[in-house]
């Protein structure tokens, strides 16, 4: 499954030289993933209920073209590499503007963490199988 997500610019997105901040692409990647656990029965009430939490060790933005004030932009979700267990995970963000074009990818490496003990876990299999069923995005890597 390829999960995504439309979004309209905001003013707040966009910085002095009138196009989207460097941040705000980070949001929007944020935004999304979050939408997808949400909208797959995965949210932070459920993640409570299992004392668990998404940490985030690296996250990376490949800027391809300008968005401005007013885009309206589709950011999608895709599953990188990961461990076995899911553990550890790889996940990728495209986005694009309206005209379909590729304007930004964002890869973002991090793991579920057991929040009494404050270490890494392993994920409940529900989890685990929702993260599987993404689309693998690694032919997708900064292709515009």
């Amino acid at each position: 499954m390829i999960f995504e997500t439309t979004i309209e610019v905001r003013w707040s997105d966009i910085d002095q030289n009138r196009h989207v901040r460097h941040s705000a692409y980070y949001d929007y990647g944020a935004h999304t993933r979050i939408r997808f656990f949400v909208e797959n029965n995965f949210g932070s009430d459920k993640m409570a209920q299992y004392r668990i939490g998404p940490i985030i060790f690296k996250e990376e933005c490949t800027f391809l073209k300008e968005l401005t004030l007013n885009d309206t932009i589709r950011v999608n979700v895709l599953k990188g590499e990961y461990s076995d267990d899911f553990r550890k995970w790889t996940l990728h963000h495209e986005i694009f503007n309206q005209k379909n074009e590729k304007c930004a990818h964002l890869t973002l490496n991090g793991a579920w963490m057991d929040l009494v003990k404050r270490k890494l876990t392993i994920p409940p299999k529900e989890l685990q199988e929702l993260m599987a069923s993404l689309d693998d995005g690694e032919h997708f890597v900064y292709k515009k």
